[in-house]
């Protein structure tokens, strides 16, 4: 089955960096879309960044400048460069991806289990 596991996260000091990685594994015949979304204390998960495949990344307004995704799709991983980090980016950081495992089943949404991402002031 397919299986993503984030990577990278832990506790900075505020204006400091951390780059996440996201690593997609198991019956992969493609990957299309990549992302990262944050959860912080409120019950709803943001968008933090995307990235098509074939396409140009895009970013939520109030990341632009201080994120950015990238994404290797020889290795089946993605990126966040987080930089001039706050207090506020705390948050758990999860990566998801849309997979195609068969041909017959389409793609399909996958979710990491999530990096915890503390910013301290």
């Amino acid at each position: 089955q397919v299986q993503l596991v984030e990577s990278g996260g832990g506790l900075v000091q505020a204006g400091g960096s951390l780059r996440l990685s996201c690593e997609a594994s198991g019956i992969i015949l493609s990957i299309n879309h990549m992302g990262w979304y944050r959860q912080g204390r409120g019950p709803h998960r943001e968008l933090v960044a995307g990235f098509p495949s074939g396409g140009n990344p895009y970013y939520t307004d109030s990341f632009k400048g201080r994120f950015t995704i990238s994404r290797d799709d020889a290795k089946n991983m993605t990126y966040l460069q987080m930089n001039s980090l706050k207090p506020e980016d705390t948050a758990v950081y999860y990566c998801t991806a849309d997979i195609m495992s068969s041909i017959t089943d389409g793609s399909r949404k996958f979710w990491g289990q999530g990096t915890q991402v503390t910013v301290s002031s």
